[in-house]
């Protein structure tokens, strides 16, 4: 058996990293993890949609008449690893205060409590996303198909999920739950994406929505369209500023096909439709077709439009 001199290595690794918290003007907390773990995160989303969807997404096994108790005894375990992770990031957040670790498991607390009670109105918003994608493509055969092999389904239970983190003031933890849909779905959500009733993305591939775009009810995107921002404004000291609004607001009842690019802080009016491959920088009226050729202003939906924009 091959003998691998690894102690150099080892030092080397030590050194890269000493650099790098110098650098970056960190210290290394004695003992224990600092940040919170991607891993446990997963382990936790899994438990969480299990316990939104118990007959679909819980245990194989699980018969009905058991689900309070599975929904139960699920929802103390995950609530209890989600405060372990809560913990860590907002000891995180606060590394250079001076703070009582019982401030820090009282704010963890009644962070998780809160987003507990949030469940129920998720399940809600989550159900009217499956009854939008069922409703919304002639080739679903039910519900449960959707709920247990659409990626757009997938990627709005983990977005319900990472948002009301977000919303919480957990933003690593909201961004790592959103990177987990990401990686199996393809579709890029930030958590702090504010996404109405009733949304549906089709095929979802390549989906990309930016973390200040405003998404009302009953809208429907495609695959690889974009809701981006068109310029990153700089502070006097040459930084990004971070925070400004920068991604559009897309209101009730819009449809975007396939490979729509629309930037900035642009208002995509009640009931517009916007045709695949087109590049948007500017306020669409509501009730408006946009192809690429032209705007087509619209009060009425005209499918032979929309079929043409497919």
């Amino acid at each position: 058996m091959a003998v691998f001199d690894i102690q150099p290595i080892v030092a080397a690794l030590n050194a890269e990293r000493q650099a790098w918290r110098t650098s970056q003007r960190r210290s290394r907390e004695p003992g224990g993890r600092e940040f919170p773990s991607p891993l446990a995160i997963e382990h936790i989303l899994e438990a969480f949609k299990g316990i939104l969807f118990p007959m679909r997404l819980g245990p194989l096994d699980l018969r009905q008449e058991s689900e309070d108790f599975f929904v139960g005894h699920t929802l103390d375990s995950a609530l209890h690893a989600l405060l372990s992770q809560v913990r860590l990031e907002l000891r995180y957040q606060r590394r250079h205060e001076t703070l009582a670790d019982n401030a820090v498991e009282a704010q963890a607390i009644q962070a998780v409590q809160t987003f507990a009670a949030s469940l129920p109105a998720m399940r809600r918003l989550l159900d009217s996303d499956v009854l939008a994608a069922f409703q919304g493509d002639p080739a679903a055969r039910s519900v449960d198909e959707v709920l247990l092999c659409y990626p757009g389904v997938l990627a709005m239970i983990h977005h319900r999920i990472a948002h009301q983190l977000y919303k919480l003031e957990l933003p690593l933890l909201a961004r790592m739950s959103s990177e987990i849909a990401h990686s199996k779905t393809g579709i890029d959500i930030h958590p702090g994406a504010q996404i109405g009733s009733c949304f549906f993305i089709d095929h979802g591939t390549g989906v990309v929505i930016g973390e200040t775009t405003i998404i009302g009810d009953r809208v429907r995107l495609y695959q690889a369209v974009t809701l981006g921002a068109k310029r990153f404004p700089l502070d006097e000291n040459g930084k990004l500023e971070k925070g400004l609004p920068r991604h559009p607001i897309v209101e009730d009842d819009v449809v975007i096909y396939a490979g729509a690019t629309i930037l900035g802080r642009v208002t995509l009016g009640k009931g517009c439709t916007i045709g695949g491959n087109v590049w948007l920088i500017d306020d669409v009226p509501p009730g408006t077709h946009v192809t690429q050729a032209k705007f087509q202003g619209a009060a009425t939906c005209d499918p032979a439009a929309e079929d043409a924009a497919q």
